[in-house]
């Protein structure tokens, strides 16, 4: 359904960059190094070898998300598949277009995210027989190194820590991958596509499967990915920033002999919150705050342990911290736009709420208080939980008095 192939040509079109870049750190010894100090930290062992560490270009790395996201795309692609099947002789047109659309918007969206990605513990949370992978994206390691003005091998070095935490958490952990995964996928299993067609231009059955387009009324979706769930856009009437609408020109005159979405439309979707936009039911946003809650206790605490651990680890540490934090509350107001359109300020959002829930645990209680997290999913903060940290404390203390009670 989604043109993968389309995908891949628009993100690397978007990356501006291919260049495979040294890093300057062999990151083999790093790994080494750091392995048995995030072990010993954290408490957490790997029941696998973690995977050697490995420097991609961006578009290395867009080829591993894009391989990653066909496979959550799957139950998504089967329901719209279905949907066509039911448009009779529109079916063919409107899947290549939606197919194209969809691969291009996917593009973009990638193609903008690897120029920001730093490092990676990559693993397909559906596909669970996927084998790990630790990434780290060379060129965009030394230019926020240089962007920063810190020093470039202890940026590196802390990063790795980062990275290294996730492969503890996920290899050390063993229900915390299925867990996350089969949220998503009964998240999945909830989005419901409409595949709405004009009227003038569809049988009965097409007609049938747009209920809810007013008679007489023409609808500025037909033809395109519905959901029915809650619609809405982020951001009103607001348009989209002009670095986006710049790099949709720009594809649209490069030679990729491809029919783009129109500009206009492609906003609209943006606007939309792209993708996202097939959501969301009270069933999907109780799905959508487990997973968010989940997430933010991993990435804070990948958070807290780069932090406990700079000191040891990492030369002219100092300062590291406060540079990375500017920097995330420094972009600009249509960077700060398309991140929310894109989720990723959810994502800014789990690293400063999940490290501070992290910390006043480890001030609070110790690593070994803060370790009850991987006790099984309920002992898993909820979003108000990792707002009230002591809240959480209070539980998992009164579920380990009503245990020892028996």
């Amino acid at each position: 359904m989604v043109d993968w192939s389309m995908a891949r040509r628009v993100a690397g079109f978007a990356v501006k960059s291919d260049r495979l870049a040294d890093p300057g750190v062999d990151l083999g010894a790093l790994s080494d190094e750091f392995e048995p100090r995030v072990e010993a930290y954290t408490g957490l062992v790997p029941a696998e070898t973690i995977p050697r560490p490995e420097v991609v270009s961006r578009a290395g790395w867009v080829d591993a998300n894009l391989t990653t996201m066909a496979d959550l795309m799957g139950p998504v692609e089967e329901r719209m598949g279905e949907r066509f099947e039911r448009m009779g002789a529109l079916a063919g047109p409107l899947r290549m277009g939606a197919g194209a659309a969809l691969g291009a918007e996917l593009g973009l969206v990638t193609g903008y995210m690897a120029q920001r990605v730093l490092g990676q513990y990559e693993l397909s949370l559906i596909a669970g027989t996927a084998r790990p992978r630790l990434l780290f994206v060379g060129v965009n390691l030394l230019g926020v190194a240089s962007l920063l003005n810190v020093d470039r091998e202890a940026f590196v070095r802390w990063v790795a820590v980062h990275e290294l935490t996730h492969a503890h958490q996920f290899g050390g952990v063993p229900w915390l991958r299925e867990h996350i995964g089969g949220l998503l996928r009964e998240y999945l299993a909830t989005v419901d596509v409409k595949l709405d067609a004009k009227p003038e231009e569809s049988g009965d059955e097409a007609a049938e499967d747009a209920p809810d387009a007013a008679a007489g009324e023409e609808d500025p979706d037909a033809g395109r990915p519905r959901s029915t769930g809650r619609r809405g856009g982020l951001l009103g009437d607001r348009e989209l920033p002009p670095a986006v609408e710049g790099l949709v020109d720009r594809l649209r005159n490069a030679n990729l002999n491809v029919n783009l979405p129109d500009p206009a439309e492609l906003t609209e979707r943006f606007k939309e919150g792209g993708l996202a936009a097939l959501v969301q039911t009270e069933e999907q946003r109780g799905l959508m705050d487990r997973m968010q809650a989940a997430m933010a206790v991993v990435e804070g605490h990948a958070e807290h342990v780069m932090d406990a651990l700079a000191p040891e680890l990492v030369p002219q540490h100092e300062g590291l911290r406060d540079a990375m934090e500017a920097r995330r509350a420094s972009r600009s107001a249509p960077e700060r736009v398309l991140m929310r359109l894109l989720g990723m300020e959810m994502k800014m959002r789990q690293y400063k709420l999940g490290k501070a829930f992290c910390d006043t645990v480890v001030a609070e209680g110790g690593m070994e208080a803060l370790n009850r997290v991987w006790q099984g999913p309920d002992a898993l903060p909820d979003l108000g939980e990792i707002e009230r940290p002591l809240d959480w404390m209070a539980r998992m203390d009164g579920d380990s008095r009503r245990l020892a009670a028996g």
